[in-house]
C-alpha cells in the first residue's frame, strides 16, 4: 500500500483520463495507493476539495484534506488566514492537517513579513486543534526553522523536502516528519539524497505534490498521485529495500502521525 501525503486533487491535469477525476482516482487504486491527503492553498478551494474527499473516499481509498493558505498567495489572502478562520474550517474529522503554510522567498521577498505572520497563525491553529502542520519552505530554511521553534511548533510535515541534512535534523529535532517527492531522483539532488539516507526511517514520508513537479519515469508526463510508487522506488534504491517495503513503511509512518494528533 502507498500513501501520498501531499497532492492537489482539485488541480490535476485530467487529460489522460478524459477530463474525469474518477479516472485519476481509479489510477490511484490500480497503483495500490490506499490513502492520500488533498492539500488546500486558498480558502476558495475548501468546498471543492471537501467535496472531492467526500465523493471519492471509500473503503479502498482513504481521503482527507488540509486547510491552509500557501505562502505564495497574495498579501490579502495571507492576511485572511486568521487563527479563528483556520480553526473553524479545520475542525472536521476529514481535515487531517493545517497547511500548506510556510515561507517561500523564491518567488517573492516583498511579502516576507506577511508570510511569516501567516505561518505563525497556522502554527497557533495547529496547536489549538492538535493537528499537524504541512510546511512549505523554499529558499527560506533558516527563517522557517526559526519561526517553527519560536512559536513552539511540535509536529507536522516538512513537505517536498529539498534542503540539506542539517536542515532536516533541525526539523526532526522539533518533532517533524520529512516528506520526499520525486525531486530526490533528479541528478542535481545530491544533498537531498544525502539527507534521505541519513533519515530515521520512522520519520520518513513520501508524496507526489501532483500535479506539480515531474517525478515520473517519463519526463513531461503530467504528475498525479498514481505515481507515488515511483517516489518510493527512488528511496528504495537508497535504502536497499523493496518498493513495497518503502510504501508500507511510509504509510505506517503517516498513520502514526495522524494517530497522535487527529
Amino acid at each position: 500500500m502507498f500513501t501520498d501525503t501531499h497532492c492537489h486533487l482539485n488541480r490535476l491535469d485530467l487529460t489522460r483520463h478524459d477530463g474525469k477525476l474518477a479516472g485519476a482516482i481509479a489510477a490511484m487504486k490500480e497503483a495500490n495507493v490506499t490513502r492520500a491527503m488533498a492539500i488546500m492553498c486558498d480558502f476558495a478551494e475548501y468546498d471543492e476539495i471537501a467535496n472531492i474527499v467526500s465523493t471519492y473516499g471509500d473503503e479502498t481509498l482513504n481521503l482527507g484534506m488540509s486547510v491552509g493558505i500557501h505562502p505564495c498567495e497574495d498579501i490579502g489572502v495571507l492576511q485572511s488566514a486568521t487563527v479563528e478562520r483556520l480553526v473553524e474550517l479545520a475542525s472536521s474529522d476529514f481535515v487531517w492537517a493545517i497547511g500548506e503554510t510556510g515561507l517561500d522567498y523564491y518567488w517573492s521577498t516583498d511579502n516576507k513579513l506577511e508570510q511569516q505572520a501567516s505561518l505563525a497563525r497556522h502554527i497557533h491553529a495547529s496547536q489549538q486543534l492538535k493537528k499537524p502542520l504541512v510546511v512549505h519552505t523554499r529558499e527560506a530554511k533558516d527563517d522557517t526553522i526559526d519561526i517553527l521553534k519560536a512559536e513552539g511548533a511540535e509536529h507536522g510535515i516538512i513537505h517536498c523536502f529539498t534542503e540539506d541534512w542539517e536542515t532536516a535534523k533541525k526539523a526532526l529535532d522539533l518533532g517533524f516528519y520529512i516528506s520526499f517527492s520525486g525531486i530526490v531522483s533528479f541528478k542535481s539532488a545530491k544533498i537531498i539524497r544525502d539527507a534521505a539516507q541519513r533519515m530515521p526511517k520512522e520519520r520518513l514520508l513520501i508524496e507526489t505534490d501532483s500535479p506539480y513537479l515531474a517525478p515520473v519515469p517519463k519526463r513531461g508526463r503530467p504528475n498525479e498521485p498514481a505515481y507515488v510508487p515511483y517516489v518510493a522506488s527512488c528511496l528504495a534504491d537508497l535504502y536497499g529495500m523493496s518498493v513495497e517495503e518503502v510504501g508500507a513503511l511510509t504509510a505506517k509512518n503517516f498513520e502514526n502521525l495522524l494517530a497522535q494528533y487527529v
